[in-house]
């Protein structure tokens, strides 16, 4: 069949046409000769094509009796047998022949119109635990009870293919390969089609930082996918700043799981380590792919960078009009990589440090102080620039003009939970009433909440490190464990050494399968977590909280307040209170004061007795405030009864 005449989504890959058979292309300059090995069903060859070769790497060629699955590898010079690099399917794991796929699937999400960037709330989730079934067809039926709940987005982690039978994701070899772990690329187009059914975004975490050691089969088609230019903390660098099609792999990548299998966006992990000094730094180059394959959906790109670099969510310069200006390509470099969000670490360390009062290993620089909460929940980062001393070099940013919602909160994540020796979750590391206080400063507060699987009903079962590797890889995987452990002194005492959990056991994977029968035993955890969300959702001013900053002031050690100002719906307060009883006498922080011609009344608190609190007194806040210890208290305005003489309307409307 002529080329002219074929249609093509990528440009690499086993693309199956509409009147049959499939167009093949590889880039694959390393070797001189490739072809095509077609199998049949008992995986011996049916027939070999010679491939030809383009002028720049490319191989091609057109098998007219492909069919949706059929298998088929790539022989190098005549030698190796290799799976696709671009495999749509890897249904017996990387070493094994790829899979012809039809993407085309019964979609029923025509009028989902995708997600904005304010007013969600996120939900991490691992396919493999998440359910006892571990598939993506028994997480699609959990999905109703997830929206129920109050979440509008689900972060899927990384589900590119890998070996082994278990693992976090991150070491994905074949990047276009949803994993047969969790079951068929339609599984997965049905999982995302139902949350979208029930007005949940999905979003993927995808990792363009490094490829699994395992399965990796890249170098053989060309060495210049990777770089000895760069470092990495997992493996070799990528090279984005080599040959065009080596770049273009990645690029497309981001483009093909938002048209293919309709996600709405992805999250970025660990950027620091995606190096690039091209022109336009391939993060840019993703984010727009991502939006060019999302056409009129919205879609929301988030990243994942510690030294905390805010150009990532900037928006892009337009290089052309610099240049027309004169201010040259320097001036654009300057712009930012177009992004939506950025993980936020700095508020889960100060989180974590009010909560256990642990300051070991990167807690050491947080205080866990009143005034840290406000900075998080008014500027984002704490650390846009300053010295930091555990890494002995300055640290972020500016990112005071940013808005709240650009930054993702959380109080667990899949690394913090494992950054431990046994993975246990931060509800069973503080008290109860604690962290009750310090989970409604998420929710309530202005940034782009985000719950880790579990966290919403006080989950019991931990998240740790696992990853199923053949012997060799087996022993360096658990002596690195221990390694990245060491850097909390805690961890280096022998007795724990010896009973951490090994990550190549497989039932230190099943251990971390969540129980959901725990949304009914521990129903007021789980009530607890609701009932906030719904607050968040139909709340007029805590729905628009992340499109605003807050002001903000210490009312005592340990004690906060947040006061969002809104005309239109009237003030609303946040008061935490970490220490103990509080008396504000006198009371003489501003943001107490009531709104005009209104008193503050006590809308929601976390020492409610549903969510196995002790109670609330009576807070007169005419009088003296009392604020209880260990606990949060939302407030909202009433009108006063009317006084005679008193203005019936206030002067700033």
């Amino acid at each position: 069949m002529s080329r002219a005449y074929l249609r093509r989504r990528l440009t690499v890959g086993a693309e199956l046409q509409t009147d049959g058979g499939a167009d093949v292309r590889v880039w694959a300059p390393a070797p001189a000769r490739v072809e095509l090995v077609s199998l049949e069903h008992e995986g011996r060859a049916a027939r070999t094509l010679s491939m030809t070769r383009e002028p720049d790497g490319h191989f091609n060629v057109f098998d007219p009796d492909a069919r949706p699955g059929g298998r088929y590898w790539f022989r190098l010079d005549g030698e190796r047998l290799r799976p696709d690099p671009a495999s749509r399917c890897q249904p017996d794991g990387p070493h094994e022949p790829s899979q012809y796929i039809d993407p085309s699937f019964p979609w029923t999400d025509s009028g989902w119109k995708g997600v904005g960037s304010n007013g969600h709330v996120i939900y991490e989730l691992h396919v493999g635990t998440f359910t006892r079934e571990g598939t993506w067809a028994a997480a699609a039926r959990e999905v109703e009870e997830l929206a129920r709940i109050g979440i509008t987005i689900i972060e899927m982690m990384p589900i590119a293919d890998f070996a082994g039978r278990f693992g976090w994701g991150y070491d994905g070899v074949d990047l276009f390969a949803p994993t047969r772990l969790y079951g068929t690329p339609h599984d997965l187009r049905a999982f995302i089609d139902r949350a979208h059914a029930l007005g949940v975004g999905v979003i993927l975490d995808v990792v363009y930082n490094h490829l699994g050691p395992d399965g990796n089969y890249l170098d053989e088609f060309s060495p210049d996918y990777f770089t000895a230019k760069y470092t990495n903390d997992w493996g070799r660098a990528i090279n984005f700043e080599g040959p065009p099609a080596a770049r273009e792999f990645f690029v497309q990548n981001a483009g093909y799981w938002i048209d293919e299998f309709h996600f709405d966006g992805l999250r970025l992990d660990a950027t620091q380590d995606i190096k690039d000094a091209s022109r336009e730094h391939v993060i840019a180059s993703v984010v727009s792919r991502a939006r060019q394959a999302a056409s009129s959906r919205s879609i929301l790109m988030i990243a994942e960078n510690e030294p905390q670099d805010t150009r990532i969510i900037r928006p892009r310069a337009d290089a052309r009009n610099e240049q027309a200006a004169g201010l040259g390509e320097a001036a654009a470099k300057r712009g930012g990589y177009g992004a939506d969000a950025l993980w936020n670490d700095d508020a889960h360390h100060a989180a974590v440090v009010a909560l256990t009062g642990r300051r070991e290993a990167y807690y050491r620089d947080y205080l866990g102080s009143a005034q840290e909460l406000i900075s998080c929940a008014r500027f984002g980062y704490l650390y846009q620039g300053q010295y930091y001393s555990w890494q002995s070099q300055r640290r972020g940013t500016p990112a005071l003009d940013l808005m709240p919602h650009a930054f993702v909160t959380y109080l667990e994540n899949h690394d913090q939970v494992a950054n431990s020796a046994f993975g246990r979750r931060l509800h069973q590391l503080a008290s109860p009433a604690r962290y009750r206080a310090v989970a409604a400063w998420m929710l309530l507060g202005p940034s782009t909440p985000m719950l880790f699987q579990g966290q919403e009903f006080s989950s019991s079962r931990p998240f740790l490190y696992f990853a199923d590797h053949k012997p060799d890889l087996a022993a360096a995987v658990r002596d690195g464990r221990v390694e990245f452990l060491g850097q909390f002194p805690s961890l280096k005492d022998e007795a724990i050494r010896r009973v951490l959990p090994p990550p190549t056991d497989i039932a230190t994977f099943e251990h971390c399968k969540l129980d959901l029968t725990e949304r009914r035993s521990h129903a007021s955890a789980y009530r607890f977590h609701g009932d906030l969300m719904a607050l968040r959702r139909s709340d007029p001013v805590l729905a628009r909280a992340g499109l605003q900053r807050p002001e903000g002031a210490v009312l005592g050690p340990g004690a906060l307040v947040l006061r969002y100002i809104n005309r239109e719906h009237g003030d609303r307060l946040v008061v935490v209170n970490l220490d103990c009883d509080l008396d504000l006498v006198p009371a003489h922080e501003p943001l107490m004061a009531p709104p005009w011609d209104a008193r503050w009344r006590l809308a929601w608190s976390s020492e409610a007795p549903e969510y196995d609190g002790q109670g609330t007194a009576d807070i007169d806040t005419d009088k003296a405030w009392t604020i209880p210890g260990g606990c949060a208290l939302l407030f909202t305005p009433e009108a006063r009864p009317h006084q005679k003489g008193a203005s019936e309307e206030a002067p700033y409307k």
